[in-house]
């Protein structure tokens, strides 16, 4: 559930009467496009219809009732998201676009790399990238999708090579707990040599080499890495 901090207001006019309801921004979207994929706890900040949101001034039951033609609140809230408009102060709007902007960038930064240099881009480079091809990020389109977008203007402006590298990492059983953490997620075998020493392969995107060796090392200065072809 977002924090009232963090929420913005859903806002439909019935009846001459005003109706509100206090959301998570970065779900909006997603309940649009698939209601059933988001929990009503995680997109409400407050489980609540109101006249008012931020002074807390709320209708009848009557009136929702005579407003909407329903009591269910679930079909309520759907009214106003589908039907309404979402408010957002200036403030918001410039925090959740930055937020957003900063993810895209990191995203681009991490998976992909220059195919000349076999290197990522720096993200002050994918970030005047970005400005240039002068993509508008939507404060409410879910941020895969918003990704897939930008990459399809930046790739005319810089070159953008998303192709994945398989590295073997041999570390000490004694560093076994905190490297394996870290390696988890893109693990695809591992096994224990008669030695003592701990080999792992993982598959990762290009871009992420560089930083997931220097991470692996920071946690066994003895690390021995290889790419396997």
């Amino acid at each position: 559930m977002v924090s009232l901090d963090d929420a913005v207001i859903g806002r439909l006019e019935r009846a001459g009467k005003r109706y509100e309801i206090l959301l998570d921004p970065d779900l909006i979207q997603l309940w649009k496009q698939n209601p059933e994929s988001v929990d009503i706890n995680d997109l409400l900040a407050v489980e609540d219809v109101f006249h008012d949101a931020k002074n807390g001034e709320r209708p009848t039951a009557e009136a929702l009732k005579n407003a909407f033609e329903t009591e269910d609140f679930i079909k309520i809230v759907g009214t106003i998201l589908n039907k309404g408009n979402i408010q957002l102060t200036t403030a918001q709007r410039k925090e959740i676009v930055d937020r957003k902007r900063t993810l895209i960038i990191q995203h681009i930064a991490s998976n992909a790399i220059d195919p000349k240099t076999k290197l990522p881009h720096p993200f002050a480079r994918i970030e005047n990238a970005l400005e240039e091809s002068r993509y508008s990020i939507d404060p409410f389109k879910t941020i895969d999708l918003q990704i897939k977008e930008a990459i399809k203007l930046l790739k005319p402006l810089i070159p953008l090579s998303f192709t994945t590298v398989k590295l073997a990492f041999k570390v000490k059983g004694s560093a076994y707990g905190s490297v394996s953490q870290l390696l988890r997620e893109y693990m695809q075998k591992e096994e224990w040599l008669s030695n003592g020493d701990w080999v792992s392969v993982v598959e990762i995107p290009a871009g992420m080499k560089a930083n997931l060796i220097s991470k692996v090392a920071q946690r066994d200065s003895s690390l021995d890495v290889r790419e396997i072809k």
